[in-house]
């Protein structure tokens, strides 16, 4: 195994980290204030190739690996967590689905203009009354000719205002039956399709995060992803790569938390020395950089076994889990070393610590991580 970063994953960091400075540094306290959602930096992200990072070529994206993609959102997540979390929702969740599940008329309309950015997008499968147990879900597809009509709502669902297209999971069949559900693509505009509540959040909070409403919306056959009744387990197989990316948003996050700090203990003196001599906080960094180097060992497992194209469902929920248990675990001791000035809004990691909670909720709380990992192991 290659524990070293390959030519593409250095000149990705390179690149990203130019980005950073240039474009998101700047702005980013500012967006987090006021809840902005900077869609321009997405489009400009898509042409750098960093919306459709796994995406083909000949579906106009950057057709990289999951190494790659993790290099991606660990670097942005570095100094925002907020656009770490967009970027891996619109690669890992509505376009990674398209891609494993549409035919190929549906990969040629909607993944170009997703993998280049010129389109956000959107996945809902939350609701209101379901959370975890998404085979209770409300939102309904009836069959009426070539056409379903859906209603219902979904929540939490990243892009849910500015998506110009979403991948949403509705109830096909009866309710609680895995079967029983169905993916469908539609786009923003289509009668009946709206945008609803947006969540006051704690932290990523230029990361939109809103309601999805569908009455009476009408969308043809021809939008289903695979056959009636595949959306759940479609989803399932989604979240396994979604986990990967939730985990390098964790890893990036709690690489920023540790870097300010590393930053901070060399220059803070106390009683005539920087406090980073000072054993108690010695040993805070050394605990953090140890359980970073494991969570990205995990990540990077969970990556070579994804591109292998092995299944991933166990590997993946343990380093999502991992990284980010240690992601809100690192922040929280970023806090704590930089002591009073933690607590203000003049150093970074008082978002970092704001940031990290989600990766511990986030596609499935860390104890859905544990019970997917121990039915794997009891099989």
């Amino acid at each position: 195994m290659n524990f070293e970063y390959s030519e593409t994953q250095r000149i990705i960091a390179h690149s990203i980290k130019d980005f950073n400075k240039k474009h998101i540094l700047p702005h980013m306290m500012d967006w987090d204030e006021k809840q902005t959602f900077p869609i321009d930096l997405f489009h400009e992200l898509g042409q750098m190739g960093f919306m459709g990072v796994l995406v083909p070529h000949k579906y106009g994206g950057a057709e990289m690996s999951y190494h790659e993609y993790i290099t991606v959102i660990e670097e942005i997540s570095k100094v925002d967590g907020s656009i770490g979390l967009s970027v891996a929702a619109h690669n890992s969740l509505c376009t990674n689905h398209i891609l494993e599940f549409g035919n190929e008329e549906q990969k040629q309309k909607w993944l170009p203009k997703l993998a280049h950015g010129e389109w956000i997008g959107a996945w809902g499968l939350t609701e209101h009354n379901t959370g975890s147990d998404a085979g209770g879900m409300s939102t309904t597809a009836v069959k009426d000719g070539d056409y379903y009509v859906i209603n219902g709502a979904k929540n939490f669902t990243t892009h849910g205002i500015s998506g110009d297209v979403a991948v949403v999971m509705v109830r096909t069949g009866a309710k609680g039956d895995s079967h029983g559900m169905s993916a469908f693509v539609i786009e923003r505009g289509t009668p009946g399709f709206s945008s609803g509540k947006k969540e006051n959040k704690l932290g990523m909070r230029a990361s939109e995060t809103a309601e999805m409403i569908f009455q009476d919306c009408r969308v043809h056959k021809d939008q289903m992803l695979g056959e009636e009744g595949d959306g759940f387990i479609q989803a399932l197989k989604v979240l396994d790569g979604g986990r990967i990316s939730i985990g390098a948003l964790a890893l990036g996050i709690a690489k920023g938390a540790f870097e300010a700090s590393v930053k901070y203990s060399k220059e803070r003196e106390q009683f005539g020395k920087p406090i980073s001599q000072f054993q108690a906080i010695g040993f805070k960094l050394a605990d953090m950089a140890t359980e970073i180097e494991a969570a990205e060992l995990l990540l990077h497992k969970a990556a070579y076994l994804k591109n292998k194209g092995e299944k991933v469902t166990k590997i993946g929920a343990m380093a999502k889990m991992y990284a980010s248990e240690i992601s809100v675990k690192i922040a929280n001791e970023a806090v704590q070393i930089h002591g009073g000035y933690g607590y203000t809004k003049d150093f970074p990691v008082e978002k970092f610590y704001r940031d990290a909670k989600l990766c511990t909720i986030g596609e499935g709380t860390t104890e859905i991580q544990k019970l997917v990992i121990s039915r794997n192991i009891l099989k």
